[in-house]
């Protein structure tokens, strides 16, 4: 490599670092600061971002990129398309909108939580409307630098060639399927015993602490703690989760800290080589979004596992035994209904909840959506999609902070994610000598350890589909959840 690369990648490393302090500012925001911090938290981010900007778009940068020589390493080249791409992104925005949206982001989110607390869109409106503004400008420069769709251009930053045209038929196909599948999910499904609890606080995080470990997480380098959404963040070496606890439902915190925890062991597992490069960095936020479910979803709610966590669940919370049999812990967790909240729903009616996002999203940014009639497309969609329709703006549009802190683009990656994670398991389950085995004496270090080498040590060097194809033989397969669904909830083969 010559010195112009070398420059580029200390570059790099130096605005990682920022990022890396732009989250754990979040972190503190949403895990410890008091509430009148909001003002001074948002200057603080918004300085960070302008500064890591400045950084990314001097004046030396453009001649570092055109003079720069990797070798013929395919990680270092694949490096500086990843540098050249960040430039180009970087470059489409000027300084004070990014700074502007910094700052409107954090004002936003600091009062979307007492208005969903309030469940009362109006409080939030003039500063979400002024969001989506600076979001549909800042969309708009990059599509005309990028070459797509504004929508795209702001998909582009979470899942690298993932694009709404891509997303559309796969979402359509899958509405189509749900209008299937559910009645018959609702018709077949047997009511479980609900243990009665109350199941302590206390109980469940040291539960909860437990079950992070046997996946792998180390809590060396690993925090837990509470906040209003469960989220993980921090950096490879210094990894923070959250999570909610409900004294009458366990499952909550249970499944929410494995959730997080597979995202956790995907940093954890990002090649140290290549840290703070970009090629060293996840490979976008739908492949985030498989490591997570596939723990979560695909291993820890599988017949093998439930039948080991029986007895864990047995011994730390009391009660019958029978209470925690896997057939009655499948039917606790497998449980199929027509939910208003994302965060609560099944794996069967998820996909529906991102289907009206991604839309209403798209609107929004394309201008087709007005922010003020929000509410009233968010009931529209919902009882297109699941023949509900929310009570308040609460169990409506204000229940997620995504676009309250400016994430669009973003909603897609959670289905992507999901799919990917059942063509993942089902290579898993094929590839991966006495898994089922590991699985049902709690054992992740078999799956824990082919994800390490076909997902989480590849970083960025692939994008979403070749990744895909790499470890399962090939790009994203719908076909391969929807098989999953049936086989789980349908009793198909």
């Amino acid at each position: 490599m010559n010195e112009a690369y070398t420059r580029l990648r200390a570059r790099f490393a130096r605005i990682a670092v920022i990022e890396e302090a732009q989250a754990m500012l979040g972190w503190d925001a949403a895990v410890m600061m008091p509430p009148g911090g909001g003002a001074a938290r948002g200057e603080q981010l918004a300085v960070l971002a302008g500064l890591a900007h400045e950084l990314l778009i001097a004046g030396e940068m453009a001649d570092w990129l055109a003079g720069a020589d990797p070798g013929d390493d395919p990680w270092e080249r694949a490096n500086l398309a990843l540098m050249a791409e960040r430039y180009r992104r970087a470059a489409a925005l000027p300084g004070d909108l990014v700074e502007a949206q910094a700052r409107a982001n954090a004002a936003c989110e600091k009062i979307w939580r007492g208005a969903r607390a309030a469940a009362d869109f109006a409080q939030v409106l003039p500063a979400f409307t002024e969001v989506v503004r600076l979001a549909r400008e800042a969309a708009a420069a990059l599509g005309a630098a990028l070459g797509l769709d504004p929508y795209d251009a702001l998909m582009e930053g979470f899942q690298r060639g993932v694009r709404a045209a891509d997303v559309a038929p796969i979402f359509a196909t899958y509405q189509a399927f749900l209008a299937e599948a559910l009645p018959l999910a609702l018709a077949r499904q047997v009511a479980p015993q609900i243990p009665p609890g109350p199941f302590p606080e206390a109980a469940q995080e040291a539960l909860c602490r437990r079950l992070a470990a046997r996946a792998g997480l180390d809590f060396s380098h690993a925090r837990l703690d509470r906040s209003l959404h469960p989220f993980s963040g921090g950096t490879p070496s210094d990894i923070r989760i959250t999570t909610r606890y409900d004294e009458a439902d366990f499952a909550q915190s249970l499944m929410g800290v494995m959730h997080e925890t597979g995202h956790a062991l995907y940093e954890a597992g990002l090649p140290t080589a290549y840290a703070r490069q970009p090629v060293g960095m996840a490979a976008g936020m739908a492949v985030h979004e498989s490591q997570s479910l596939i723990i979560e979803m695909q291993a820890c709610r599988s017949d093998a596992f439930l039948a080991w966590l029986g007895p864990i669940l047995h011994e730390s919370f009391g009660g019958a035994a029978a209470l925690y049999a896997p057939e009655n812990l499948a039917r606790l967790g497998l449980r199929v209904g027509r939910s208003l909240i994302r965060v609560d729903a099944d794996e069967v009616t998820y996909p529906a909840h991102v289907i009206l996002r991604f839309r209403l999203e798209r609107a929004l940014i394309a201008g087709d959506l007005d922010p003020a009639d929000l509410p009233g497309a968010w009931r529209e969609g919902m009882a297109a999609l699941l023949g509900i329709t929310p009570r308040d703006d609460a169990e409506g549009c204000l229940q997620d902070i995504h676009w309250y802190d400016g994430a669009f683009g973003y909603f897609p990656s959670y289905t992507l994610g999901a799919m990917a994670a059942a063509q993942l398991m089902a290579a898993a389950r094929t590839r991966v000598p006495g898994l089922e085995a590991a699985l049902a004496a709690g054992d992740f270090t078999p799956l824990r350890t082919w994800l390490r080498a076909e997902i989480h040590g590849r970083g960025s060097l692939l994008g979403f589909n070749d990744l895909l194809r790499a470890a399962t033989g090939k790009p994203l397969d719908p076909e391969d959840f929807m098989a999953h669904l049936r086989r789980r909830y349908l009793g198909g083969g």
